[in-house]
């Protein structure tokens, strides 16, 4: 009787029959990718850029000694080419067909990225990897002083600095969400802010303001307002995407998102113009829009509890926190204490940490209801 109590899990064991799969097959020829699909093209698409970039680096590079950073040098090669690597790998990610959790629904009209959102991110990513490079090249200049760089060597790290940028931006493309957009946004506003301080002519800029940036005759001022004018437009696409998944069954709720969406295209819209308008140029008209963006970041926040009455309380409650925090800073500015950099720089922070946590609250609680329903 013991024995056979001790052959019963043996036998369950071998009677156990494997239950069909009612999910996507991931080898199916339905059209449709999965995460390891992804992987394998990311690094295809690495490896040709590596060969093509190797070649080209080769016949540029031949019987030359390079300086890591300036003209002519190392690092500009490499930041140029891992900038069109990255934003083609982007595009090439997104032109091929995804693979969606749902067994092949379709997105909606709303989670569709439409042609200028795909060339707004691929410009952002192939920013990130241009600026990105820049700057590692400055630091490894001021680093390395006096170094040079033989061919070989540098065709292997250009060539490699171009497929990892590749490699990237293809992953982020395919694995792009509303969440993972506000990631890019913050990315690329941080790289292009440092980048633009780093090579800024006037080493003072900051006893000014943040804009000062956005005055001078260099790199530094080119750097810093396209950085604003793409982060704008990668707002405005967020204020799609990001909203799409928000309730719109009754008319008010339809009104209510609505709402949400003009006051998230209103913010992207300032944000460009604080780079169109240089402040040295267009003195009343860029501080009109860099305060609006405040006056809007505020109105959303208070509204929020009323606009989204399903929000987190403990976020709608720090969104009241980071307001009390920026008036309190320009209240300290107006008494001389900050100076107007600090204050920009602090909000600057504030209002788009604000963003990322509002974009990954909203998706959790939309997901909650489907859960629930």
């Amino acid at each position: 009787m013991t024995a056979g109590k001790r052959l019963d899990p043996i036998a369950d064991e071998l009677s156990w029959q494997p239950v069909p799969a009612t999910g996507p097959v991931i080898g199916s020829r339905s059209g449709e990718r999965s995460s390891l699909d992804d992987e394998s093209f990311a690094l295809v698409v690495g490896g040709g850029v590596f060969v093509i970039v190797a070649i080209v680096a080769a016949f540029v590079f031949w019987g030359r000694e390079l300086a890591i950073d300036g003209r002519n040098s190392l690092g500009d090669f490499t930041a140029i080419a891992g900038g069109i690597a990255a934003a083609l790998g982007f595009a090439l990610s997104r032109m091929l067909p995804r693979r969606r959790p749902d067994a092949g629904a379709g997105p909606t009209e709303d989670e569709r990225y439409r042609w200028f959102d795909i060339t707004a991110l691929s410009v952002a990513h192939g920013a990130i990897a241009l600026l990105g490079w820049i700057g590692i090249a400055t630091v490894l200049e001021h680093s390395l002083v006096g170094a040079t760089v033989y061919t070989s060597p540098a065709v292997v790290l250009a060539a490699a600095a171009s497929a990892l940028s590749a490699y990237l931006a293809f992953l982020s493309g395919a694995s792009l969400s509303p969440r993972h957009l506000s990631l890019v946004l913050a990315v690329f506003l941080v790289v292009g802010l440092v980048t633009a301080m780093l090579s800024a002519g006037d080493p003072q800029w900051w006893q000014m303001n943040l804009s000062a940036l956005g005055i001078t005759h260099d790199i530094s001022s080119l750097t810093f307002n396209f950085t604003l004018i793409v982060s704008g437009v990668i707002v405005t696409t967020i204020a799609r995407l990001g909203t799409s998944s928000l309730p719109s069954t009754t008319v008010r709720d339809r009104r209510r998102r609505l709402i949400v969406r003009v006051i998230f295209v209103l913010l992207g819209v300032l944000l460009a113009c604080v780079g169109i308008f240089p402040v040295d140029r267009f003195f009343l008209v860029h501080n009109t829009v860099a305060t609006g963006m405040a006056v809007a970041y505020a109105a959303l926040v208070l509204a929020l509890p009323w606009l989204i009455p399903s929000m987190p309380r403990v976020f709608i409650a720090l969104g009241y926190i980071y307001v009390v925090a920026i008036v309190g800073l320009a209240l300290l500015f107006a008494a001389g204490i900050y100076n107007l950099t600090a204050v920009e720089l602090v909000a600057a922070l504030l209002i788009f940490s604000w963003l990322i946590l509002f974009l990954r609250n909203v998706q959790t609680v939309s997901s909650r209801k489907r859960s629930a329903s």
